[in-house]
């Protein structure tokens, strides 16, 4: 079974992470951030990955550590959730345009942490969100996950479409990188030999 469950304790957040690769994106998450929770929402649904979230984090110094370990912990539930990554696609690619934002993303389940990040906001906050804060999550997932990450905006001048559209061209290049290759079942999809 594709599934992992994390829990991280620190003196600045309390997180639990529940995952199923093999799910419908049925997910149910609750950081204390709507923001955030809406984009892992996205993330959840359109990667079909199943996933649960609990944080309670410091909020009332800012959002940055639980944004940033509710990545670490995702990440980490994503490198147990996948095992030895014998049968999957590895790589995965997405190109999603919502409103006036296009995000590009292409990702490589290669144990090579990476992040290449050109993604502009033309605001600093959305509500109460700081906009850094995306990118914050996604080096914690790409570091802690071992993903090899480069998302790219490509048109964009609405922040939360921005952000949105970034988080689902993300779900929908992971749900492709995590997804069995009915081609190379039980084979590495590496001339390596590990991953």
């Amino acid at each position: 079974m594709r599934k992992a469950e994390i829990t991280r304790s620190t003196a600045e957040t309390q997180i639990s992470v529940a995952i199923n690769l093999d799910g419908t994106g049925v997910y149910d998450n609750q950081t204390g951030v709507g923001f955030f929770d809406h984009m892992l929402d996205q993330l959840s649904r359109h990667s079909l990955i199943d996933m649960t979230v609990r944080a309670k984090g410091d909020l009332h110094i800012d959002d940055h550590h639980t944004v940033e370990d509710v990545g670490i912990a995702l990440g980490q539930a994503l490198v147990r959730a996948l095992g030895d990554k014998k049968g999957i696609r590895r790589y995965g690619h997405f190109r999603l345009a919502m409103d006036d934002a296009q995000v590009v993303a292409a990702l490589d389940l290669s144990a090579r942490p990476y992040l290449v990040w050109n993604v502009d906001f033309p605001s600093a906050k959305i509500g109460t969100f700081d906009t850094e804060l995306v990118r914050e999550f996604f080096q914690a997932l790409s570091s802690h996950g071992g993903i090899t990450l480069h998302v790219d905006r490509v048109h964009g001048i609405n922040s939360h479409h921005i952000a949105e559209a970034t988080f689902k061209a993300v779900a929908r290049a992971l749900r492709e990188a995590v997804e069995p290759d009915p081609r190379m079942s039980g084979v590495l999809p590496s001339t390596k030999g590990a991953l």
